[in-house]
């Protein structure tokens, strides 16, 4: 079996917003996400391309097609609020408030054996991602491929609502600086741009936009800028914890995801 592992909602938001020359979300076989809530909660608004697991008449949860599960890279199950991976945890009338709370770590359970890589069940499951990220959710039921294929991904999250990385038309994007509270940039490119309102922080690093190109020597600079913000100590922590920033970024994600446009954070 693949077994199951808690997934932090940081981290979904990464798998969701991984791009190569189209959204990763694209890819049939990219990523599984299921909604083990009622139809009801479902139907009000759930995460951005999520299916709600199905049911038998009788109440059973139905397993999608086993060939499916097989051959997908993520396969992330979320219900309510769950927070841990031992539903023993939950006391009576907590279940009494709601009948579906622990759901998605027993239909994870009847998943594990028909995937690959392990069942991930989202922590805090949809009460805290949508806290988090409340422009990721949606009623939206059915999803084209055009529309999947024109989807405009966020920059990848380094630290929680802190620090992002992203491409040039991310930094560009004013709904973009507006959902993430964005404050301040690092512009990584040859040519300055005018991104952001009067009274912003803003930092340009004149760097060539190749892969041969030095950014030891700016980094220096940048981390000034970073502590002038006063974000330096909680990346440390992150990096102490992680074996790196960009790991951190890319570890449930794709290993090209950096365009070569621009880099910012």
């Amino acid at each position: 079996m693949a077994g199951m592992a808690l997934c932090e909602p940081r981290h979904l938001y990464n798998v969701l917003n991984q791009r190569r020359r189209f959204p990763r979300l694209a890819e049939p076989r990219y990523l599984c996400l299921l909604d083990a809530r009622t139809q009801r909660e479902y139907n009000e608004s759930h995460i951005i391309t999520a299916r709600r697991i199905e049911q038998s008449p009788t109440g059973e949860y139905l397993v999608p097609d086993s060939e499916e599960l097989g051959c997908v890279r993520y396969c992330v199950v979320y219900d309510c609020k769950t927070s841990s991976l031992d539903c023993c945890d939950y006391e009576e009338e907590e279940k009494g408030k709601d009948a579906e709370e622990g759901a998605a770590v027993q239909y994870a359970g009847s998943l594990q054996q028909f995937t690959r890589h392990p069942v991930l069940v989202l922590k805090g499951g949809y009460k805290r991602f949508s806290a988090c990220y409340p422009f990721l959710r949606t009623q939206k039921i059915l999803w084209m491929p055009q529309e999947l294929d024109n989807f405009q991904p966020y920059p990848v999250e380094i630290l929680p609502a802190k620090l992002y990385m992203g491409n040039f038309k991310q930094a560009c994007d004013q709904q973009i600086q507006k959902d993430l509270k964005i404050k301040a940039q690092v512009n990584i490119s040859e040519q300055p741009a005018t991104l952001f309102a009067e009274g912003s922080k803003y930092l340009h690093i004149s760097v060539p936009d190749s892969l041969e190109a030095n950014l030891f020597s700016s980094f220096a600079t940048i981390c000034h800028f970073i502590e002038s913000l006063g974000l330096c100590s909680e990346m440390q922590n992150e990096h102490e914890t992680t074996p790196g920033l960009c790991e951190t970024a890319l570890r449930l994600g794709d290993p090209n995801l950096r365009d070569h446009d621009h880099r910012h954070l």
